[in-house]
């Protein structure tokens, strides 16, 4: 069995025994009260049996009765109802214990004390009519006790035994008193108990959740990384290889058409040299570091070469403007505005058939921006088709990496008037 059913029962079991004392505090003395106080009054009835000067007969008599009240006692322990309820049996048991108790003591008064066992046994045993009626026949049994044997012999010893009688109930109306007082308490200790463990229950059924929504998060957390680094590795792919690999097919195409053996190999040259940068750049997206560009330049030095390089292959004017204070950015972000770059001038050379563009890069106060301007033939951005699967990342591309750093890009395009791509980014210190 597992460890943790054994736990959860053993609390069970003590959670129940819990309850149970607090809604009967008594049960111990209801259960055992009666055999203590008979084996009182028999020791108390044969260590007195001289001075009261029993007979043979009397010794018979108060035995054999004392027997019986033990068996009826050990049979009534097995038999009683749990939870206690009254009944003609248990009401019959009652007054068959008290005439046992009655009888005894007219022998030798100092067995009464088996005979107080009916003060808490009465509202347990008997209809609530014949509750006080028998509290009282116990207390003329101590009574009579106390007033030296029933019965009283003479006027004064009636008296006696009338205030004893007085002085006995008074104790038991006080006692029964107390005993409500403590069964009320008993019953808000119940109430609590029972509350404790509801709410327990509620806390671990909560925990219980909270773990399991943890476990969910946990596992959405996972697979949106993973999903995000998939859209990473395919905009490095995109912007290394695939760019490269268009660079290459132009420089070859021109081969194709040369006039001459010179402008062939100059574009093969170029060919070659994409070639192997494209190369470099996908061995770096591989094992995450900055694009090549960047590794031996600072941003505005790598966007100024990277814009030259450009306005070289495709013959458009073509240039870099630094505005603002240059300083060290983080190594995300400038490679972010790079991939950005890269990605702009792309689309320059695709579709925009431009004879000028200019690449500026502005440090401000907590902010950076790229501005890429062309004045080629335009387009209308909002006819652009949606781009699906693996179609390409251009435009969205560049969105989703300023996004990625808490930036955004903005496009301005009309038909016939040029293109204006801006991406704003937060400034953050190469340190930080």
């Amino acid at each position: 069995m597992p460890q943790g059913s054994v736990r959860d029962r053993t609390d069970a079991a003590e959670l129940a025994d819990a309850v149970a004392t607090a809604e009967n505090p008594w049960r111990v003395v209801h259960r055992y009260g009666a055999y203590v106080l008979l084996a009182v009054g028999v020791v108390l009835l044969a260590a007195t049996s001289d001075v009261i000067g029993m007979s043979r007969t009397d010794w018979y008599v108060a035995g054999g009765l004392s027997a019986l009240a033990l068996v009826l006692q050990l049979a009534w322990t097995v038999t009683e109802p749990e939870p206690m309820r009254v009944s003609a049996v248990s009401a019959a048991f009652y007054w068959t214990r008290w005439a046992i108790a009655f009888v005894v003591t007219l022998i030798n008064p100092f067995f009464a004390f088996f005979a107080a066992v009916g003060y808490y046994d009465a509202d347990r045993m008997l209809p609530r009519w014949q509750q006080r009626p028998a509290i009282l026949a116990s207390v003329v049994i101590v009574a009579g006790s106390q007033s030296g044997g029933l019965w009283p012999r003479s006027p004064l010893a009636w008296a006696v035994f009338g205030a004893l009688i007085v002085a006995n109930m008074a104790f038991v109306v006080i006692t029964g008193h107390l005993q409500e007082k403590e069964q009320e308490r008993a019953r808000v200790q119940v109430r609590t108990i029972h509350e404790l463990a509801e709410t327990n229950a509620a806390l671990q059924a909560a925990l219980d959740e909270n773990a399991q929504l943890h476990s969910q998060l946990l596992v959405q957390a996972r697979e949106a990384g993973v999903a995000d680094e998939r859209r990473r590795l395919a905009a490095e792919i995109h912007d290394t290889i695939a760019q490269g690999l268009t660079g290459i097919i132009a420089q070859l195409q021109v081969v194709k058409n040369a006039p001459t053996l010179e402008i062939a190999r100059e574009h093969l040259d170029r060919a070659d040299a994409l070639a192997r940068h494209s190369l470099g750049e996908a061995r770096r997206s591989v094992h995450n570091l900055s694009p090549a560009a960047l590794a031996d330049a600072s941003l505005p030095e790598a966007l100024k070469k990277t814009v030259a390089e450009w306005g070289g292959r495709t013959g458009v004017r073509a240039e870099f403007t630094l505005t603002g204070t240059a300083q060290p950015l983080h190594d995300e972000i400038e490679a972010t505005l790079l991939r950005i770059t890269e990605e702009a001038l792309s689309n320059a050379a695709r579709h925009a058939r431009a004879t000028r563009l200019g690449v500026t890069l502005s440090f401000m106060a907590g902010e950076v921006t790229l501005d890429v301007r062309d004045d080629g033939r335009g387009f209308d951005p909002l006819a652009l088709p949606a781009r699906t699967g693996t179609a390409g990342f251009g435009l969205d591309g560049m969105r989703a990496r300023a996004e990625r750093l808490a930036g955004d890009v903005t496009i301005e395009s009309e038909p016939g008037s040029g293109t204006a791509i801006s991406a704003r980014v937060p400034l953050v210190p190469h340190d930080q």
